[in-house]
This record gives structure tokens, C-alpha cells and sequence, in this order.
């Protein structure tokens, strides 16, 4: 994985405005991780995955660059990570996204119908502050 540019996209996206280069580096070694890349080598894609390997998932971080997208590429990424053979049998995956929905759902993915059990911590804020 070519970290720094999953980095520079990643401070400007929605759901990780101004991350820290440290933040992503951890936040990558702990995950299970998948690329796409262009012919000339550079990454043009990224999603990762958040997983005890045993019963639970969490998709995140599933970017395509602008001048690579209508491709296919974030659907092939994530149908791997399905198929993965280390992440067969989980009882659960959840993911969060405020503009994808028609590709998670064309995937087999659903809208959670009873929330009610759902609950979270949740800091907006925290990439804009001092991170290590």
C-alpha cells in the first residue's frame, strides 16, 4: 500500500478530514487492507477492513480516485474483501456512508432496518486536533 497517497485522500475526504499521516499508518497496520492501482503503478484505490477474523467486520475507508472511478474498482475491492478467505463465517459487517449506498447495496449490503440496538461514541472533531 502506497500510504502517503492513501493519506493525501484520505485529509480530503469527508469521513477523515485532516487525519494525521501517523493516524493512517496505525489505522493500516491493524486492518486487513486492499489496493487498486494504476498501470504505471500508482494506487488508485483503497479499502480496508476492521475485523476480530471470528464473528464481526467494519468496511472502511473504500476510495476510488476521481480520474479512476465509473471503473468498477471500489466494487471489485470490496467483492474481494467479501470473498476473502480469512473473513468467511462472520456473523456480522457494517460499514458507514453518506453517498454510497446504490454500490454497498448492489453488493448484498442493507440499510439497518431497527437501529434501536445500535449505539455509538462518536468525536467529529477529533482529526483536527493534536494526534500521535
Amino acid at each position: 500500500m502506497q500510504i502517503a497517497a492513501i493519506h493525501a485522500f484520505l485529509t480530503r475526504s469527508y469521513w477523515a478530514e485532516n487525519i494525521s499521516l501517523a493516524l493512517v499508518e496505525r489505522a493500516i497496520a491493524g486492518s486487513l487492507c486492499i489496493g487498486s492501482f494504476a498501470p504505471e503503478g500508482d494506487q488508485s484505490g483503497f479499502a480496508r477492513v476492521i475485523t476480530d477474523y471470528a464473528t464481526f467486520a467494519y468496511l472502511a475507508d473504500v476510495y476510488v480516485l476521481e480520474s479512476h472511478r465509473r471503473r468498477g474498482l471500489a466494487a471489485r475491492m470490496v467483492t474481494a474483501l467479501h470473498d476473502h478467505p480469512d473473513l468467511q463465517g462472520l456473523r456480522r459487517w457494517m460499514l458507514a456512508t453518506s453517498d454510497a449506498h446504490p454500490l454497498y447495496a448492489a453488493l448484498g449490503w442493507t440499510a439497518i432496518e431497527d437501529s434501536k440496538p445500535f449505539m455509538q461514541r462518536h468525536f467529529p472533531g477529533v482529526y483536527g486536533r493534536t494526534q500521535s
